[in-house]
C-alpha cells in the first residue's frame, strides 16, 4: 500500500509534468515519443493514476532541461518508507547488517529458521508460479546465511504456538523443522520463543513482522500480512510494532520452556 507521502509526490509528478507540457505547448501524443511510452500512459501520469518508473523521470528531465527535477519526484515515490525499493534494500542492505533482528510469526515458522523442505512447501502454495518456486527458494535459504556469518546478528524469535501444530508438507517435514528448531535455539546469540495459544492476547495476530537494529541507523521494521508486505523506518510504525513486540514478550514462555514445548510437538509429529 502506498503511504500518503507517496501519493502526494505522484500527484506532484503529474501536475509537474503537465506545467512543463503546457508550458513547451506540446500535446500528450508529442510528449510521448521523448518519455518513451504511449499517449494514454502520459495522460495517467498527468492525473496521478500510475506510478512513474526511474526512466520516465530520467527522461522528462532530459526532455525539460529540468534536472533533477523530476528525478527527485521519483526518488520520492519509491525511496519514501514502505516504498518499493525498500523492499530490496531490507533484503541487500538492512537485514544483513543488522545487529539486532527481532521477529514474530503467528502463523509459521519464520523465514530464517525454515528447512529446506518446510520453505518449499510454503513457496509452492502460495500461488507461486512453478518455474519460480526453486527460485524463491533458493533466495530464501540464503537469507538465512547471515547466521553463519563470523559476527552473526543477534536473534530474537517469538512463534505463535499454532505454528508448531500447523502441518507444513508431511509429518517427516515437521519434525525435520523442529528439529531445526530444537538445534537453533542453542546456538549463541539465538533466543525462540514461544507464546502459547491459550495466552489469551492479540498483539500481532493479524501479521508478522521483523525488526532490524543497528548502531547509529534508524530502526526498520519490515511487516508481512495475508501476502503483501512494507518495509519501513517511519518512527511511529516502528513504535507501535515495538509496543506490540513487548506485549508478546509478556505473554512468551521463557526459552528454556519454549524449548520444552517443542519438543514436546515435536513427538507429536511420530505418531
Amino acid at each position: 500500500m502506498l503511504t500518503e507521502s507517496q501519493l502526494m509526490a505522484i500527484k506532484q509528478f503529474g501536475l509537474e509534468l503537465r506545467r512543463f507540457r503546457k508550458e513547451a505547448r506540446l500535446s500528450q501524443a508529442r510528449l510521448a515519443g521523448p518519455l518513451g511510452c504511449g499517449q494514454s500512459l502520459v495522460g495517467h501520469f498527468e492525473r496521478g493514476t500510475r506510478t512513474p518508473q526511474r526512466e520516465h523521470a530520467e527522461a522528462a528531465d532530459r526532455f525539460f532541461d529540468s534536472s533533477p527535477q523530476f528525478f527527485k519526484l521519483w526518488k520520492r515515490i519509491h525511496y519514501a518508507p514502505g516504498g518499493p525499493q525498500w523492499y530490496a534494500r531490507w533484503l541487500e542492505e538492512i537485514e544483513p547488517n543488522a545487529e539486532i533482528l527481532r521477529s514474530w510469526d503467528p502463523i509459521l515458522i519464520p523465514g530464517l529458521l525454515q528447512t529446506e523442505e518446510y520453505a518449499r512447501f510454503v513457496i509452492a502454495n502460495d500461488e507461486t508460479p512453478p518455474n519460480l518456486v526453486e527460485d524463491r527458494v533458493r533466495a530464501r535459504l540464503a537469507r538465512q546465511t547471515i547466521l553463519d556469518r563470523e559476527r552473526p546478528p543477534e536473534v530474537w524469535v517469538m512463534i505463535d504456538e499454532t505454528a508448531l501444530h500447523r502441518l507444513i508438507g508431511t509429518r517427516a517435514t515437521m519434525r525435520h523443522q523442529l528439529d531445526h528448531l530444537i538445534a537453533a535455539a542453542e546456538q549463541p546469540g539465538m533466543t525462540i520463543q514461544v507464546v502459547p495459544r491459550d495466552s489469551g492476547t492479540t498483539a500481532g495476530l493479524s501479521s508478522s513482522f521483523i525488526l532490524a537494529e543497528s548502531h547509529g541507523v534508524p530502526t526498520t521494521v519490515s511487516i508481512e500480512s495475508a501476502g503483501l508486505g512494507e518495509v519501513s523506518a517511519d518512527v511511529d510504525l516502528v513504535s507501535l510494532v515495538c509496543r506490540r513486540y513487548d506485549r508478546l514478550r509478556a505473554e512468551a514462555l521463557r526459552p528454556r520452556d519454549s524449548s520444552r514445548m517443542i519438543e514436546e510437538v515435536r513427538g507429536k509429529w511420530n505418531e
